[in-house]
């Protein structure tokens, strides 16, 4: 009989979310809206501190999409985003009918690299060009270079979409992720740090602009006693049910986040002293993860084996891993867009490996994954 599969990432509850669905069925609140819906948002709102204000939508990719309409991005207009992550941190620049700029990452964070950013910048200008944002994501829950990308975006008066879809919990310099762009987003996907089964929010600095993200979220219907619509609205908005399930997960998420980084100190202890396997984490204090997702660089020169030999290896045994996200600019679907940089990005996806970093991996799923990765160095 096969054992059971250990997941990368599932969802893992905590208890009391299955109360805040049930008050929901109880007092009739099967809608877009709603008490949980409110309580959600007013959740969020506290937990990220610094006077934001949050929308609670459908998904964290409803949401980069929003951000882009309020910031004013259309047809033939360009947006720089970070090339390595994953394709909804892109896919709604063409929804607007705009053209992604692609930039490389840096080796500390893995996230946009400052140098790279203000060469695509200043070539797009020159080109007559200026982009109308920069999306900004953090990989795997590690921090971008905040100071370094405020800086260039203030200097050449570009906003900032802050992708925190893997982020929430994360934070630089004490000051949490989702709170660092003009506009942010959080994602609640069945795969991420706290769960709404599938979910997003966007969060805005001021009261008028969430509102106002609200209003396209909900088919942009004007404040007429009839239905009556002066622009293009969409279906965006996360269900009072949805909500519920993430009220619950708020209660847990310092701790999920706690547990994620003690499966990132259990992979350090793992590897140790294997000569040529570097787990990824923080480059200095002023960055805390939430470590999302553990990962590793594996050089072969220096191992004798490759990512996709312990990934192999994992899969034999049942145990779920992946390679790093394919940066968007060796996509298909993007290969004639733009591109800023070196092969820093392309590189981390050759050698890169994602392991299984739930909060909800138990003793007897860390002695497998431990038994397995051992026996593979081992070998």
């Amino acid at each position: 009989m096969a054992s059971e599969k250990i997941y990368l990432s599932s969802p893992h509850m905590g208890g009391t979310e299955q109360s805040f669905v049930n008050e929901a069925f109880k007092t009739n609140w099967i809608a877009p809206l709603g008490p949980n819906v409110t309580g959600f948002e007013t959740d969020l709102e506290q937990y990220l501190g610094n006077g934001n204000y949050v929308a609670a939508l459908s998904s964290g990719t409803a949401a980069l999409h929003l951000a882009l309409i309020l910031l004013g991005v259309g047809r033939g207009d360009e947006v720089i985003c970070q090339s390595m992550t994953f394709s909804a941190s892109a896919n709604p620049i063409v929804y607007q009918g705009a053209t992604p700029i692609f930039v490389d990452s840096e080796p500390d964070t893995w996230n946009i690299c400052p140098s790279h950013l203000e060469e695509a910048i200043k070539d797009r200008i020159s080109k007559g060009k200026k982009p109308k944002a920069i999306i900004a994501v953090h990989l795997y829950g590690m921090p971008y270079k905040v100071e370094e990308i405020r800086n260039i975006s203030d200097k050449y008066e570009i906003p900032i979409v802050e992708d925190s879809a893997e982020a929430l919990g994360s934070s630089y310099k004490n000051q949490k992720c989702g709170t660092f762009g003009d506009i942010s987003i959080l994602s609640f996907n069945g795969n991420k740090i706290i769960t709404t089964s599938g979910g997003g929010a966007l969060v805005a600095k001021n009261l008028q602009l969430k509102e106002k993200a609200v209003f396209l979220a909900t088919q942009a219907r004007d404040n007429a006693p009839h239905y009556q619509h002066s622009q293009i609205g969409y279906n965006y908005r996360l269900s009072n049910i949805s909500a519920g399930i993430g009220r619950g997960q708020m209660e847990v998420l310092d701790a999920h986040v706690e547990l994620r980084r003690q499966m990132n100190q259990f992979y350090q202890e793992i590897f140790r002293d294997t000569k040529g396997v570097t787990v990824f984490s923080e480059p200095s204090s002023a960055y805390f993860s939430n470590h999302w997702l553990s990962c590793i660089l594996i050089d072969e020169t220096h191992c004798g084996f490759s990512a996709e030999n312990v990934r192999f290896a994992l899969a034999e045994n049942n145990i779920e891993s992946r390679p790093l996200w394919k940066p968007m600019h060796l996509q298909p679907i993007f290969q004639n867009v733009p591109y800023y940089g070196s092969n820093i990005s392309e590189k981390l996806f050759e050698i890169g490996l994602c392991l299984p970093s739930g909060s909800n991996l138990n003793k007897q799923d860390k002695l497998k994954i431990n038994d397995v990765l051992m026996r593979f160095i081992d070998i």
